[in-house]
């Protein structure tokens, strides 16, 4: 058997739209990352970008399981003496469920400039309705297509 190596002309990359309406934020995640990578493709290569593009739409719409919204918060530090900034997810769902969404992507991502590269190929929407009708995606199923 001949093992088949991709490059970037030999990658074909689709389009796939993932509901996240009632999902967990964690489990939309990982297929999200999942497909951003390739991971789901027979020639999948670690160092090409081989993954798909994705549409995540109703990202307000995704839940949090267990006491994760009052028990876990978002971290981010300036550098500066008491630049500690917390919100708790249970703000941050109601207010940028879209920049939670993308923070949970991103850390399942390589750390390189691959991972950076990949990271621009997903299109995250609050709501139902999303601007990439030519692109003409597939819906996304967890891989039962």
């Amino acid at each position: 058997m001949k093992t088949i190596m991709a490059n970037k002309a030999t990658v074909e990359k689709k389009w796939y739209l993932i509901d996240g309406e009632n999902k967990p934020l964690g489990r939309v995640a990982s297929e999200a990352a999942k497909l951003l990578r390739g991971k789901h493709k027979p020639t999948f290569t670690p160092n090409v970008d081989c993954g798909d593009n994705v549409i995540i739409i109703n990202s307000d719409k995704l839940i949090l399981t267990g006491r994760k919204e009052e028990q876990k918060y978002f971290k981010r530090y300036s550098g500066y003496q008491s630049g500690l900034k917390e919100i708790q997810y249970k703000k941050m769902m109601a207010e940028q469920s879209d920049v939670a969404l993308l923070r949970a992507i991103k850390g399942m991502l390589p750390k390189n400039s691959l991972g950076r590269t990949m990271a621009t190929h997903v299109h995250i929407y609050k709501g139902s309705e999303h601007n990439n009708q030519a692109q003409k995606p597939i819906v996304w199923d967890g891989g039962n297509n």
